[in-house]
């Protein structure tokens, strides 16, 4: 299929289609091809799902997660079409148009797949399903007072999670507990305003964020449980940030938003960073003088392997326009603050 991203999409979709019931076995061979070329470039399957979304449409959304879901190509597209009732045509098309982004994406840099979370039935396992369960409630609550009292909660047992981590690894003489990295994704709008809030949660909680703006996301370092609990809190911030951005005046500004958001960051960083040093001045009380290089060594660890990944970077700012944006930013932070008392 050397038609792939070189020619007219609607020629290389009937020169697909005109392969008749074969058609599918064809195109889940190119699609095998180009994903096994994506992946040598650095991209991997959620990566290119997100692209997906990004760049194109949601039909083509939806047949990138179909394709992802499991393997067998051929089978996953047969089905995609059926559900979608789609005729060969307008499916060798969808397939063609993701494939030619697919077939064009520019190298990125490769990352280690961090291991999966602990089990539900150890201790990081029941650690993050409480964090989990303690944002999911802030989230849904219409109580600003209940939402910031659910996630002061889920901070400090982030932190404390990190920390009982850190000290199982120096026990254990480090152990395999390496940073790792993780793609976190950052939608429109206002993605920059957005990569500031995931750098916050990710510095808060001893994790290096490096954001790809042309892509859409940010790429994430850090050990492995530290990863999974920044996602969980980023997602949960953004949903509480966006409840508050919304309410009252149904009319902002572009700058209000992003004026909002950015201020928003700025304090949540704030929130967050105290509410961590909190935590570890009360473990490094409680577990003497060796906790403290313990956590240095890690934080250690964690910047080495972002410049190995990342060697050159570049910093961003951005200054919010609007005043009363601002103001609102800082105080929806302040109610999705997160230390108690």
């Amino acid at each position: 299929m050397e038609w792939l991203g070189t020619g007219e999409a609607e020629v290389a979709a009937s020169q697909l289609a005109g392969a008749g019931e074969q058609w599918a076995a064809v195109a889940a061979e190119a699609y095998a091809r180009v994903l096994r070329e994506a992946a040598a470039r650095g991209w991997q399957d959620a990566d290119l799902v997100r692209m997906a979304g990004r760049e194109l449409g949601a039909d083509h959304h939806r047949l990138a997660e179909a394709l992802a879901a499991r393997p067998g190509p051929r089978q996953r597209i047969a089905e995609f079409v059926a559900g979608e009732r789609l005729d060969r045509f307008s499916a060798a098309l969808l397939v063609v148009e993701l494939l030619r982004l697919y077939a064009t994406l520019p190298p990125i840099t490769a990352l280690t797949v961090p291991p999966p979370p602990h089990p539900g039935g150890g201790p990081g396992g029941k650690a993050l399903a409480r964090i989990r369960a303690l944002l999911a409630k802030a989230e849904s609550t219409g109580f600003p007072e209940e939402a910031e009292a659910l996630s002061a909660k889920a901070q400090h047992l982030m932190a404390r999670h990190s920390i009982d981590a850190a000290a199982l690894a120096a026990a254990h003489g480090g152990g395999p507990d390496a940073p790792a990295a993780r793609r976190i994704g950052v939608d429109r709008p206002y993605e920059g305003a957005k990569a500031l809030l995931l750098d916050a949660v990710a510095a808060a909680n001893r994790c290096e964020s490096v954001w790809s703006s042309e892509f859409g996301f940010a790429t994430v370092v850090g050990h492995p449980a530290d990863l999974e609990a920044v996602e969980v809190m980023f997602t949960s911030l953004l949903v509480q940030a966006d409840r508050a951005l919304h309410r009252g005046r149904s009319s902002r500004s572009r700058d209000f938003r992003e004026s909002f958001l950015i201020a928003y960051a700025a304090r949540v960083r704030e929130r967050l960073t105290a509410a961590t040093d909190a935590e570890v001045a009360e473990a490094a009380r409680e577990a003497g003088p060796a906790l403290l290089p313990a956590l240095a060594a890690r934080d250690l660890a964690v910047r080495d392997t972002t410049r190995r990944l990342f060697p050159r970077t570049t910093a961003t700012r951005l200054k919010g326009r609007d005043p009363d944006g601002w103001r609102h930013g800082r105080t929806a932070a302040d109610r999705a603050r997160l230390r108690d008392g």
